[in-house]
C-alpha cells in the first residue's frame, strides 16, 4: 500500500471517479461527503494512528467548507499535504486556500495525469511519513468502545466526533475500568488501584465524582449510564457494549 488519502468531495460521481483511480495505483482510500465528515475523518484516523498521509480536498463542501476543513486540520498537524481540487477560480480563493496552509491548488476541471502527478509529487516529500509496524502503538493502548476512540498513549479522546480532555487519573480510572470489563468494581477498590491509597469508607464519594466525569464525557446520556452502570451495594462495572449485556443496570 502506497499511501492513505482522505479524498472530501460532494459530488458523488467525482467521488466515485477519484476513488478508482487512486486505487488503481495503489493507494487506500477514503471518501468524505461533506466538512464535518471530513474534520471527524481526519481526527478519527489520528487518534486510531493511522493517519491520512494526503487529503484531496473541495472547497465548496455541505455543513462545513474546505477552508474549515484545512483550517481544522493546520491547528493540530502542519505535514500531511493538502491538494485542494476545486471549480473556485478566482485569486482570492487560492489565496485563502494557502494561507491556511493548502500544499496545492488544481481547478477544475482537471487533468488525470496531472492530478495523479501532483498525488505522486507530494507522497514523495512528505517528511518521514508513518512509522514502521514495529514502532506502532500497540492496540491495546488505543480502545474503542460506543462513540468513543481513546488512546491511552498520547491522551486523546474523542468522542461522537468531538475531541474530550481526560485528566490523567480519570484516564486511569477508565483504563482500569477497561482492563477489568464486566466485573464489578468496589469504590475502595478502585481507590486504591487509582488513587493509592486506602480510604476509609466516608471518604469514597471522591469515587462518585470521578464516575460522573466519566459519564458525562462518555454517555449519551449520563442520567442513564449505559457503559459504567452502578451496580447496588457493590461499586461500579464497565460495558463496553450494552446492547449485549442482558444484566440490569442503574
Amino acid at each position: 500500500m502506497k499511501g492513505r488519502i482522505l479524498v472530501v468531495e460532494d459530488e458523488e460521481h467525482l467521488a466515485i471517479a477519484l476513488r478508482f483511480n487512486f486505487e488503481l495505483e495503489g493507494y487506500e482510500v477514503e471518501v468524505a461527503a461533506d466538512g464535518v465528515a471530513a474534520i471527524n475523518a481526519f481526527f478519527q484516523a489520528r487518534l486510531r494512528e493511522t493517519p491520512y498521509d494526503l487529503i484531496v480536498l473541495d472547497l465548496m463542501l455541505p455543513r462545513a467548507s474546505g477552508y474549515e476543513v484545512c483550517q481544522s486540520v493546520r491547528n493540530v498537524d502542519r505535514e500531511t499535504p493538502i491538494l485542494v481540487l476545486s471549480a473556485k477560480s478566482l485569486p482570492e480563493d487560492r489565496i485563502q486556500a494557502f494561507d491556511l496552509g493548502t500544499d496545492q491548488y488544481l481547478q477544475k476541471p482537471f487533468s488525470l495525469p496531472e492530478l495523479l502527478s501532483r498525488v505522486r509529487n507530494l507522497l514523495e516529500r512528505r517528511p518521514g511519513g508513518r512509522p514502521p509496524a514495529e514502532t506502532e502503538t500497540p492496540k491495546s493502548e488505543i480502545v474503542e468502545f460506543g462513540q468513543a476512540i481513546v488512546n491511552f498513549r498520547t491522551h486523546e479522546v474523542l468522542v461522537a466526533g468531538e475531541p474530550q480532555k481526560l485528566s490523567t487519573l480519570h484516564l486511569q480510572l477508565l483504563r482500569l475500568f477497561i482492563e477489568n470489563e464486566g466485573t464489578v468494581l468496589s469504590r475502595e477498590e478502585i481507590l486504591e488501584k487509582v488513587w493509592g491509597h486506602a480510604f476509609a469508607p466516608s471518604t469514597t464519594r471522591v469515587v462518585d465524582n470521578a464516575m460522573l466525569v466519566l459519564r458525562n464525557t462518555f454517555e449519551p446520556d449520563p442520567a442513564r449510564p449505559r457503559h459504567f452502570p452502578a451496580i447496588r451495594g457493590a461499586g461500579y462495572r464497565f460495558v463496553a457494549n450494552p446492547a449485549a449485556s442482558p444484566d440490569r443496570q442503574e
